[in-house]
């Protein structure tokens, strides 16, 4: 695919530079998916795990019909499917459901039953890291809705970033925010969001490897947890 813009970590340092300038959080955010827009067109795309319709509705704002990948690993909640459904029907997006080559019946076939237990970073390379890297192959640009305070190994997220493993630009339009800003957003524009955060889930991933956290834990304790393991590899 051609690009009106070719993708540079010297463009990407530029953009993140003239970005982090901006105070107000959702005047950065709109700013970064616009700017990514304008510049990658129809090489851009964002990637959301459904836990809210948060960037999807930014993305949607700043871009109408942006198109949304979705990662559906074959083990995710029903919750966390209704809600893709819900954001796909409520918002102008185009939403790209992705799933990996084998189904979960095929990867037991191959690995055995609960490889997520066995060798978590596995079954994430192959069910998320695998898929996504497949998709983005067609792609000059993605963005993704980490945000620095969610977790040490996010804290230092830029605004636009040099993907140096898939070789494109990657935008983090809600890096800066806080989860006030997020729930601020939510309930100024009714943003759909899963249930189970009313349910005492901080973070939503795949169901064998979430659970809910205890009051006072960190929102992503709840992931992988007793593992040793904190990120599935998308962002690293």
């Amino acid at each position: 695919m051609t690009t009106a813009v070719r993708p540079t970590p010297e463009l990407a340092d530029e953009a993140n530079a003239r970005f982090e300038a901006i105070a107000d959080p959702v005047e950065q955010a709109l700013a970064v998916l616009a700017w990514a827009g304008e510049a990658f067109g129809e090489n851009f795309a964002i990637t959301s795990s459904m836990a809210d319709g948060l960037l999807a509705h930014l993305g949607s704002t700043a871009i109408p019909g942006v198109k949304v990948v979705f990662l559906d690993t074959g083990y995710h909640f029903a919750e966390t499917i209704g809600t893709r459904d819900w954001i796909a029907s409520a918002l102008p997006i185009t939403l790209v459901d992705v799933t990996p080559p084998q189904s979960v019946a095929e990867q037991d076939a191959e690995h055995g039953a609960r490889l997520h237990d066995r060798d978590p970073d596995l079954c994430c390379a192959l069910r998320k890291v695998a898929p996504l890297a497949t998709t983005l192959a067609g792609f000059a640009a993605w963005g993704s809705g980490i945000r620095r305070e969610e977790s040490p190994t996010r804290a230092g997220t830029r605004l636009v970033d040099w993907d140096a493993k898939r070789g494109m630009v990657k935008v983090n339009p809600i890096a800066a925010w806080t989860q006030d800003d997020v729930d601020a957003y939510i309930e100024r524009h009714q943003v759909p969001v899963n249930p189970l955060f009313e349910l005492g889930y901080g973070s939503i991933g795949c169901a064998p490897c979430t659970r809910p956290v205890a009051p006072g834990e960190d929102a992503r304790a709840g992931r992988w947890a007793g593992q040793g393991k904190t990120e599935c590899g998308l962002h690293t």
